[in-house]
Formats: C-alpha cells, structure tokens, sequence
C-alpha cells in the first residue's frame, strides 16, 4: 500500500509459487483465450465452482443468504455474505455493506466462481457482501449491467438495505467488475445520485490496455489472455469520485491501467489506496483455496475495506 504518489505503471517480480502451481495444475483455465466463451464458462464453473472446491478448502462464513431484487431488465439474483464478524454492527443497523460485481470480460463468470474468496473478505473485514449475478454479454448488452448496478444500489440505499442493517454502502469488483463500478461511480454523479461511500477495485479494466509494457510482458501464459480484452472500456475521467481502494498484479495484462487510473485518481485530488502485487496475476480472488499469496492479499483488502466502511 503507498500513501505516496503512484507511478503511471506497474512493476512485476518472481510469480508467486503458489500461483505458478494453480496456473500448472489447470494448463487449459484461461480467460479470453481462442475457444468459445460458453465452454470458458463451464471450465471456470469445474475449478472455481464453491461446489466444486474440495471440502477443507472452503472458507467459513457465517451466514449466506439467497434474495434478489426487481431491476430494469428482470429480476436480479443476489447472494449476500453475512460475516460473524459483523453481527453486531447488523444488529445495530451500523453494518457496512460491499455490493460486488464479479470479473470474466462480462461474457464469463458467476457468483458461485467468488463466493469462496468473498467469504474470507467478509469475515476479516466485517462487512456484508452483496455478490450479483448480473446478466452477461453477449446475450444482455451494455448497458443492461450498470441498469442493474445501479439498482441494486438504491435498493442498499433504501429499505432493501436498511432491513439488513446497512448504513454504509461500498461499491465494488474485479477486472471488468471494476470497470462497471468506476463507471457507476461517475454515471451516478453525471444524474445527481447518490454515491457510493467507496470504491474497491481489483486489477480493474480501466482502458483497452494494448499501449502498455503490461500486455508485452504478460501478452499470454498468465491465466488472462490478452487478446480477449475486447469491451465497453472507457478511459473515463476520475474526478469527485468517492475514496477508492485499487490492486494490481505485476504479472497482469491489465497491470499498467490500473496504476495508471489510480495514480489520475490521485492526481485529480481523490482519496487512494493503492497495493501492488509484484508477484500475483490476474484472478487472486478467486484462487484462495490454492495459494497462501491470494489469501494474503485478501487480508490486506480486508482492512481496507474495515476502515473504508467503518471510518476506522
């Protein structure tokens, strides 16, 4: 983490042990790579599935609830992650709440892929997790995700929220999760909403990121593959936004637009938290259940995510 000025790009170092071992023992596990996305999607579901997760790798939690709410374009599915940790604050309606949006290019990914992370990030920083099975591309476009952002925002905000205790609500995801919530961030600022209380991104899609010495040096053979970076990404303009937490990876095609948009965040006079991990790629969240590095890393994002939503 660095209270001092961020650079415009990201360093890499030796790939975590752990990491490299997850990356061998799934050669076939990429994101973005030349076979169709709906088999991308099964192969994510075989390793990253909660369900799938041997026994003893799954992280506590203290209580999973299963809800949704009524969106713009259907009905939108929520898993909420209830920490023991947080019960008090709950009881006392001074929870804090994260609305996460999950990674995969918009096209792959679920929520039963991030529960198992997300559940540590829970316990160790006590806050609620509202992980969201948004509608993917292609079959729903842009912007059918941030319709459904944003109204799973104003229902934390409002009574949906309040029943559960909320009184702070923290916007976040990873990769293409942090591209659609810095882009909620500004599009509720652009209509006069209410804003988020924070922003967390991990190794966000800040921009295409081809310019950069990122996608030279991890072009491919790191879990996301280069080539698959084809979206809505904007290079959008971070000015009056809410305090943010960014991590990025050395060994990450997107390394280089995520210290990039935080070190303009800065710039611009907002609040940030900036981590760079030298040794980790893309997807850590997910992989806790093999590598002691992601589990770490999750810690730190815990405490940061405590004293974002706790003023701690």
């Amino acid at each position: 983490m660095t209270r001092q000025k961020i650079p415009r790009t990201g360093i890499r170092g030796h790939l975590e042990d752990s990491i490299s071992a997850f990356l061998q023992k799934f050669p076939d596990l990429h994101l973005g790579g030349q076979e169709d996305f709906h088999d991308e999607r099964r192969k994510h579901l075989e390793v990253f599935g909660i369900h799938n997760i041997p026994k003893d790798k799954v992280h506590p939690i203290h209580e999973v609830e299963f809800t949704g709410i009524k969106g713009p374009h259907g009905t939108v599915p929520i898993r909420v992650l209830y920490p023991s940790s947080g019960e008090e604050n709950r009881k006392s309606n001074k929870a804090g709440g994260l609305i996460y949006f999950h990674g995969g290019g918009y096209t792959v990914g679920s929520v039963d892929e991030f529960e198992n992370g997300l559940r540590t990030l829970a316990e160790l920083s006590g806050v609620q997790i509202y992980t969201v099975e948004y509608k993917l591309a292609p079959e729903f476009r842009f912007p059918t995700q941030l319709d459904e952002y944003d109204a799973v925002i104003d229902a934390l905000q409002g009574d949906f929220g309040k029943c559960r205790g909320i009184s702070t609500v923290l916007g976040g995801g990873d990769s293409a999760g942090g591209n659609m919530t810095a882009a909620i961030t500004l599009r509720r600022k652009d209509n006069g909403k209410k804003p988020l209380d924070a922003q967390i991104l991990f190794y966000p899609e800040a921009r295409v990121p081809f310019d950069t010495p990122a996608a030279v040096e991890n072009n491919t053979g790191h879990y996301l593959e280069c080539n698959g970076i084809f979206s809505f990404a904007d290079h959008y303009l971070p000015r009056g936004t809410p305090p943010t937490a960014v991590y990025t990876n050395g060994f990450d095609r997107l390394r280089d637009v995520g210290v990039e948009y935080a070190s303009k965040l800065q710039e611009a006079g907002n609040k940030v938290i900036w981590r760079h991990y030298n040794g980790m790629t893309h997807g850590w969240v997910q992989m806790t259940a093999w590598s002691e590095a992601a589990q770490s890393a999750v810690k730190d994002v815990a405490s940061d995510i405590k004293a974002l939503a706790y003023r701690s």
